[in-house]
């Protein structure tokens, strides 16, 4: 006695690998892996994929023919700021190291983006159109829906930073909240008592979690928290930033600074209003790169590495590319104080 099946669906050759995607529950390289017989790819995504196959309509060697060329072995890395400054900022730079080093002999390639305001759709039908398997968005600002729509699209997506606007997305970051409260409270152990912020863009999380663990770290201490001015992540917005607390208390005697090239500026202003470094005003910065060891004087500052930052990146995307299961929503990197002659 044979058991009964189902009868099979009308076949359906325009089915996209969306569709399949779709009715798998994975990604659309996971069914391109399955379909052309690769490995890396776990028994029970394999067996979802042949599920959707055959409720489809569609054979196997019908689906691959379809399919076929999918895999583009390439990942795109997007950052949502302006190549000159990307080109400029030592941070991005460190961060490519990172993403590069772990694709390193995975015969992978990265194309860079830069992602600018009005060609927004043209970005998305490019990333969306077969031509990468997955997606490093860094540098986002406020409700950003540029990795949510590549989520939506069955994209692979993983942010660099805690995301605003993209709930459900992957991202890697670092401690930033308890990083800046503990250099809150090494300015407060040193004796401290009047110490402003020059804190990052307040459409960026990573300028808002630098600044609420500053706040929390000298509300611990009831030290007063309301002399704050803001930059954009550059040398410029330091300087006038600095100048800007300068004015809001003549008497100040620290600053913590949310990025160490925002530090570079404030140290600029420092100097050029006669304020001896660390004697009058101590400096605090964030990032602990390269510059900061070079600067005058050496900055004391909060380590992130960021490096690392890319390289984890890289490994979550590369690892749900693989079809590993159960991989973490999100990844939070630590972050250490580094003493020095500013602070």
């Amino acid at each position: 006695m044979t058991d009964a099946v189902d009868p099979p669906k009308a076949r359906r050759p325009n089915t996209r690998l969306e569709e399949v995607a779709r009715a798998a529950g994975v990604s659309k390289s996971t069914v391109s892996r399955v379909i052309n017989g690769e490995p890396y790819v776990s028994s029970r995504a394999r067996e979802a994929v042949h599920q959707a196959i055959g409720k489809l309509g569609y054979s196997p060697n019908q689906a691959a023919r379809t399919l076929a060329g999918s895999r583009a072995n390439c990942i795109a890395m997007v950052v949502s700021e302006q190549g000159s400054r990307v080109l400029n900022d030592p941070f991005f730079a460190g961060v490519l190291r990172g993403v590069h080093a772990e694709l390193a002999g995975k015969r992978v390639q990265l194309v860079l983006m830069m992602s600018k305001e009005g060609d927004e759709q043209d970005l998305v039908n490019y990333l969306c159109g077969g031509h990468v398997d997955g997606v490093l968005v860094i540098s986002l600002h406020g409700q950003d829906p540029l990795p949510r729509t590549l989520a939506d699209a069955g994209l692979p997506t993983v942010v660099c930073g805690r995301p605003l606007g993209a709930g459900g997305v992957p991202y890697v970051d670092s401690d930033n909240f308890n990083g800046a409260m503990e250099a809150a409270r090494y300015l407060v152990a040193r004796g401290h008592k009047r110490i402003g912020t020059i804190a990052g863009p307040r459409d960026m999380a990573v300028g808002m979690d630098r600044l609420s663990g500053w706040k929390r770290g000298l509300s611990q201490a009831r030290v007063e928290t309301g002399l704050v001015a803001y930059g954009d992540f550059t040398p410029e917005s330091g300087a006038a930033a600095m100048a800007d607390l300068l004015e809001q208390a003549p008497d100040l005697d620290a600053v913590f600074v949310g990025a160490d090239i925002m530090a570079l500026g404030a140290l600029q202003t420092l100097h050029a209003h006669g304020k001896r470094v660390p004697q009058d005003v101590a400096v605090v910065g964030f990032d602990d790169l390269m510059i900061a060891s070079t600067a005058v004087p050496p900055l004391t500052t909060v380590r992130q590495d960021v490096e690392q930052l890319g390289r984890t990146m890289t490994w979550r995307l590369m690892a749900e590319l693989a079809g590993e299961e159960n991989l973490p929503p999100f990844l939070l990197l630590p972050t250490a104080m580094v003493t020095r002659s500013s602070a």
